[in-house]
């Protein structure tokens, strides 16, 4: 688990928050970054290969520019899966440099 503690230079609600995660988890960070807003415990993300799951329902926003943010990951699956995409990415700027 990830327990992220930030102090921000601008004033927000946590809502806010969740909603710009809830964003990136869908748009380009997808595959990457998960967003969940259901009760879960640690074995729920057995097996995901997403980097993190930012868990909407466990932080808490402390005043408007002080927060606490948790997020879950199996780290063997999300680390390999990053490796995966590394090598895909290897491969394709390989094709490009040989055509």
């Amino acid at each position: 688990v990830v327990d992220l503690t930030c102090k921000l230079g601008k004033e927000t609600t946590y809502e806010e928050i969740c909603a710009v995660i809830k964003a990136k988890s869908e748009g380009e960070m997808k595959g990457v970054l998960g967003y969940c807003d259901e009760p879960l415990v640690s074995t729920d993300f057995e097996s995901d290969s997403r980097s993190s799951i930012f868990d909407a329902g466990a932080g808490i926003m402390l005043n408007p520019s002080f927060v606490k943010l948790v997020a879950w990951y199996d780290n063997e699956w999300g680390y390999s899966g990053r490796v995966v995409d590394l090598m895909k990415h290897v491969a394709a700027v390989d094709a490009k440099i040989a055509a």
